[in-house]
């Protein structure tokens, strides 16, 4: 069978249960290394917020290194789809995870050496999230590559209980880390795992996938033009692009201010902080559970659309909780609302896209994401002011007052769209 027969096989498959995409030997290996590189992640979250909270006691501080981390995602969003089509998916997520594991490295030298200072973890922020920025999309856009866009979905499904599983581990095991060892210890546990995913993914990248991708032709600019031409005139794209920006300029900064909230509103130390974290992961599989049962009788898109609302409203009450167990039980929600926003948010993109515009399409939702770095900044500048809990609560009513805005004027989000046609394209 040459290479288009056998992507239009793959792409005419019937549904055949959540785990058919196991079948794939490369999804296993893009799968559990995507568990791996998540685990690394959320413990890279805790760790860090917890080493700038304590060597400069200013929340302020722990979002100013989030907003290094997250500012690629705004700056890398107008080149990023270009980027990657241009490299091949594989060959930029391999490269990505090299750097990440470099930067881990060096900061686990720095801390043993007692050499770590305030710009150094603003630097590192900055570089990890330059890797996180062309290496998400890239995973993403290569699924369907693997599985077909029949199996799209549910390979999203999988991927994000790999999510959930880390972001329940990922803190609970950083917290008791930190805890028993200091920094030392869980920044060489992230390291091995970065080590573990970069050969995974290096096994990965020797596998003859054939790539469904548009050649590159035109300049970066030129293409983001027509990219964005492209999901304004598609309306679950559009939505989902939107929905995207205002969840991380307005809901996700809450997670980098869990420190602030564990040590100064609950008052707790690292290993009540990192249960804390771990709520969220709960309350990912609850989501997923929820999400994968929902989409038998709703759409896709409303299914993204009520689990972000959701998420808004537990972010709200958890601002203004000062009960550990309340507090707990709206990270679990946020986390709830967010596993049905992440299955939900590719899984639109990846259906409604065609094969042509799919890695620049994520391309625009990482610039989308990049709203991230200034809903940090905002968070950081409102809790300068004010204090952590208020910021927290006036971003999250704004983010609820603009999704309602989205849900009333881009109905087109909540119907159940055609998969694009597939195409094939150059390897």
């Amino acid at each position: 069978m040459n290479s288009r027969a056998g992507v239009e096989a793959r792409a005419t498959v019937p549904r055949q249960g959540p785990f058919a995409p196991l079948r794939n030997a490369d999804f296993r290996y893009l799968v559990t290394s995507n568990a791996l590189w998540w685990l690394a992640l959320f413990m890279e979250n805790l760790v860090i917020g917890w080493l700038v909270l304590e060597m400069t006691n200013s929340p302020q501080a722990v979002a100013m290194v989030g907003f290094a981390r997250s500012l690629p995602f705004l700056l890398l969003g107008f080149v990023g789809g270009t980027v990657i089509d241009r490299f091949g998916r594989r060959r930029v997520i391999v490269g990505a995870q090299a750097a990440t594991t470099a930067i881990y490295g060096l900061l686990l030298l720095l801390v043993v050496v007692d050499r770590l200072a305030l710009w150094q973890l603003v630097a590192a922020g900055f570089g990890l999230g330059t890797a996180w920025a062309l290496d998400w999309p890239a995973r993403r856009a290569l699924m369907p590559d693997l599985v077909g866009k029949q199996q799209t979905v549910d390979a999203m499904l999988l991927e994000n209980f790999a999510q959930g599983t880390a972001r329940i581990s990922g803190p609970s095991l950083a917290g008791a880390l930190v805890a028993w060892s200091g920094p030392v210890g869980c920044l060489a546990v992230m390291l091995g795992l970065a080590l573990v995913t970069l050969r995974m993914l290096m096994r990965l990248s020797t596998q003859p996938v054939p790539r469904l991708t548009m050649v590159v032709r035109t300049t970066p600019l030129l293409s983001l033009g027509g990219s964005l031409r492209y999901v304004a005139s598609n309306q679950p794209i559009l939505g989902v692009v939107l929905v995207t920006f205002i969840l991380n300029l307005l809901l996700v900064p809450y997670i980098p201010m869990l420190p602030v909230f564990a040590r100064d509103v609950l008052g707790q130390g690292p290993g009540g902080l990192g249960l804390l974290g771990a709520a969220a992961g709960v309350g990912a599989f609850a989501g997923l559970l929820l999400a994968n049962y929902a989409r038998r009788y709703v759409s896709n898109g409303w299914i993204f659309w009520l689990g972000t609302v959701g998420m808004g409203l537990s972010v709200l009450v958890f601002s203004q909780s000062t009960q550990y167990g309340l507090s707990w039980a709206m990270v679990f929600g946020a986390g709830l609302g967010q596993a049905c926003f992440s299955m939900m948010q590719s899984s639109i993109i990846l259906l409604s896209a065609s094969d042509e515009m799919r890695s620049r399409t994520m391309g625009v939702l990482v610039l989308a994401i990049g709203a991230d770095p200034l809903g940090k900044l905002l968070t950081g500048v409102l809790a300068e002011a004010t204090d952590a809990p208020t910021a927290v609560g006036i971003q999250a009513t704004l983010g609820l007052v603009a999704l309602a805005a989205v849900g009333l004027f881009l109905p087109g989000l909540r119907a159940r769209p055609d998969p694009a046609p597939l195409r094939t394209g150059a390897n």
